[in-house]
C-alpha cells in the first residue's frame, strides 16, 4: 500500500498530524525491551533508522533485528532527545520473546489510564489475534508473517499478507472509534473494502493503485468532485452520522471548542493574535448564521481531506483515512486540500468545487461560504489538535504539543486578510 501515515496511505510525518511539515532530523532508535507480560529486560544500543519519522515504525524493527537479530513488537514512545548535528535519539518501549543482549535501564514504567490498549504489552497480539479471526471467517489463508508498519497515539497499522494479496489492519484510538462504521456504511462507494471492525479496529483489503501525494494536476478535480459526490449523498442526514459516532462541527459546538482551545493556548500567541481572535470567537455566532444562509446543506466533513488521502489513478480514486471526520458544512474540508496542492491548480479547483456544490444546492452560494469558512476551519484543526493532546498520555505529547497554537496563528492571520 506504499507510504503509510495515522491511516492506510500516508508518508509518515512528525508533529503534525493535517498540516504539511519540514522533514524532521535523522533519528536513532533507542529500545526498552519488555517481555509480552510487561517485564523489564533492559535496552539496546541506538540504531541508525532509514527514516526520520518517528511513528513510522517498519525500519524501527529492521533496523534492530539487523543489529541485534532480535525480533521486535514496538509499544510506544518513550522519550525524544535533544537533536545534534548527527540528528535526534528516540526512545522506544518493545516487547520481544526472543532471547538478546541487553544493557541496563534505570528509567521506571509508569501506567497511564489514556493508555491505547495497542501501546500496552501483549496489547497488539490482541489486535492480530482479532484480524486473524476475522480473516479466517472470509476464508483468507495467511502467507506470511504480519509487518509493524506504524505504531503512535493516533493509530497502529499492520501489512498482514494473505494468499494472492495483502490486507491491513489498523487499530485506533477512542475518539477516531467511527472509522469502521463509517466505512461499512459508505460501502460500495470509493472508500477501502472492509472486511471487519469493531470499535477501534478494522480490517481492509489493500487499495490498488498509487499514492497520490504528488497527483498530477488533472488527477485533483476529480478528487473535488468524488468528495462532493459522497457529501451529497448524506446531505441533511445529521441524525443517521451522529449515530455512526462522528463529532458535532456545527455552529454552537464547534463555537464552544474554538473558544477554549483559544482560552487554553493563548499564552503561546502573540498580543495582536490573541486580540484578532476574541473579537473572531465573540463573532462567530453571526459568521456561522451567515454561513448557513449560504444555503449548502450539513453532511459528513471528511477532516484531512487532501491529494494524499486518496489512492488510485485515473480510472478509479480511493478515499482514505476516515477516522477523522465529523458533521458540519462540506466546504470546511476545502482550505486543507487547497493547501496541499500546486500553486496553479488552485483556482481551478476552488471553482470546480463551488460549480459541484451549485448544482448540488441549486440557489447555494459557495464562494461567500468558502471566505466565511477559511478562519474557521483552521480554527477547527487547532480544536482538533488539542483534542488529540487532552485524550493521549503525556509522553505522546511531542507529535502534537505545537499544533494548537500553530493553527490558531493560521486562523489569526486568515481573520486579518479579511478586512
Amino acid at each position: 500500500m506504499g507510504r503509510i501515515e495515522n491511516g492506510e496511505n500516508h508518508p509518515p510525518r512528525l508533529y503534525s498530524h493535517n498540516a504539511a511539515v519540514n522533514p524532521p532530523p535523522p533519528r536513532r532508535a533507542r529500545i526498552v525491551l519488555v517481555t509480552p507480560g510487561g517485564g523489564v529486560l533492559g535496552a539496546l544500543a541506538a540504531v541508525k533508522v532509514a527514516t526520520p519519522w518517528w511513528q513510522d515504525i517498519a525500519p524501527v524493527v529492521e533496523a534492530v533485528h539487523a543489529a541485534h537479530g532480535a525480533q521486535i513488537t514496538v509499544l510506544r514512545l518513550l522519550e525524544v532527545g535533544v537533536p545534534d548535528a548527527s540528528g535526534i535519539e528516540i526512545t522506544y518501549l518493545a516487547e520481544t520473546t526472543d532471547p538478546v543482549a541487553v544493557g541496563p535501564w534505570d528509567g521506571v514504567l509508569d501506567d497511564h489510564p489514556l493508555r491505547l490498549a495497542y501501546a500496552r504489552p501483549g496489547g497488539p497480539a490482541a489486535d492480530l489475534a482479532w484480524a486473524e479471526r476475522v480473516l479466517t471467517a472470509h476464508g483468507f489463508v495467511r502467507a506470511g508473517p504480519a509487518v509493524q508498519i506504524r505504531t503512535w497515539n493516533l493509530s497502529s497499522l499492520w501489512r498482514i499478507p494473505v494468499e494472492g494479496e495483502t490486507l491491513w489492519l489498523k487499530a485506533v484510538p477512542p475518539f477516531f472509534a467511527h472509522e469502521g462504521a463509517v466505512l461499512e456504511a459508505l460501502a460500495g462507494g470509493p472508500v477501502p473494502t472492509l472486511l471487519g471492525h469493531e470499535p477501534g479496529r478494522v480490517l481492509m483489503r489493500e487499495v490498488a493503485g498509487d499514492d497520490l501525494y504528488e497527483a498530477a494536476t488533472p488527477l485533483l478535480p476529480p478528487m473535488v468532485e468524488l468528495l462532493v459526490a459522497l457529501q451529497r449523498t448524506w446531505a441533511g442526514k445529521t441524525e443517521a452520522l451522529f449515530a455512526l459516532g462522528l463529532p458535532d462541527w456545527r455552529g454552537p459546538r464547534l463555537t464552544e471548542r474554538i473558544g477554549d482551545v483559544l482560552t487554553r493556548n493563548a499564552d503561546v500567541l502573540s498580543r495582536d493574535d490573541r486580540a484578532t481572535l476574541r473579537r473572531f470567537v465573540d463573532d462567530l455566532p453571526r459568521r456561522f448564521a451567515d454561513i448557513a444562509a449560504c444555503g449548502l446543506p450539513d453532511t459528513f466533513v471528511h477532516g484531512d481531506f487532501h491529494p494524499g488521502n486518496l489512492r488510485g489513478g485515473a480510472g478509479a480514486l480511493t478515499v482514505l483515512d476516515w477516522g477523522d471526520c465529523g458533521v458540519g458544512c462540506p466546504l470546511l474540508d476545502q482550505p486543507a486540500f487547497l493547501g496541499r496542492i500546486r500553486a496553479d491548480a488552485v483556482e481551478v479547483c476552488r471553482q470546480r468545487w463551488h460549480d459541484a456544490w451549485r448544482a448540488a444546492a441549486p440557489g447555494s452560494d459557495p464562494d461567500q461560504a468558502a471566505i466565511l469558512l477559511a478562519p474557521v476551519a483552521a480554527a477547527r484543526q487547532a480544536a482538533t489538535y488539542q483534542g488529540f493532546l487532552d485524550n493521549i498520555e503525556p509522553s505522546e505529547h511531542p507529535y502534537h504539543r505545537d499544533d494548537p497554537g500553530e493553527r490558531l496563528g493560521v486562523a489569526a492571520a486568515l481573520v486579518r486578510a479579511e478586512t
